[in-house]
């Protein structure tokens, strides 16, 4: 989603399958610039291996997803910190968003769905956690 107030994008929030984590969502701090090898489904593959040729090598969100981690309690899963997206569809959305944003972005990265983590649970938990970005993002304007 996009979240916008008084006509302003305020934050973008991305999510993406990490098809490996069983019950745990990943929070993702930073996006990466270079490093894109593997081609998507379609046969893209950024050119030089980048998503902005002019770009920085990283762009922070100004969403403190450490301190995020800390402060949410989900139960039944695990919310950890990571500062790597995995060069893959996924950073390259997440660089490309924090790039035009200016650092008003978020990526999430979350589990299968399965018996123990549910369409509804995971919707739930995605709303806990949107909602306390929007709070960092109410606290950075003051």
């Amino acid at each position: 989603p996009v979240i916008y107030s008084g006509g302003k994008i305020q934050l973008s929030v991305h999510v993406g399958l990490a098809s490996s984590a069983k019950a745990l969502i990943i929070l993702e701090q930073c996006g990466k610039n270079k490093g894109y090898q593997e081609m998507d489904v379609c046969g893209f593959h950024p050119e030089g291996g980048c998503c902005m040729l002019d770009g920085p090598e990283k762009i922070e969100s100004t969403i403190n997803m450490k301190t995020l981690c800390k402060n949410i309690s989900l139960e039944g899963i695990d919310i950890i910190f990571s500062r790597d997206a995995g060069r893959y569809i996924c950073d390259y959305t997440y660089y490309t968003s924090l790039y035009y944003g200016n650092g008003r972005a978020a990526f999430i990265h979350v589990p299968p769905l399965s018996t123990s983590v549910t369409a509804d649970f995971l919707g739930k938990a995605l709303q806990t956690i949107i909602l306390e970005m929007l709070k960092q993002c109410g606290d950075q304007r003051k």
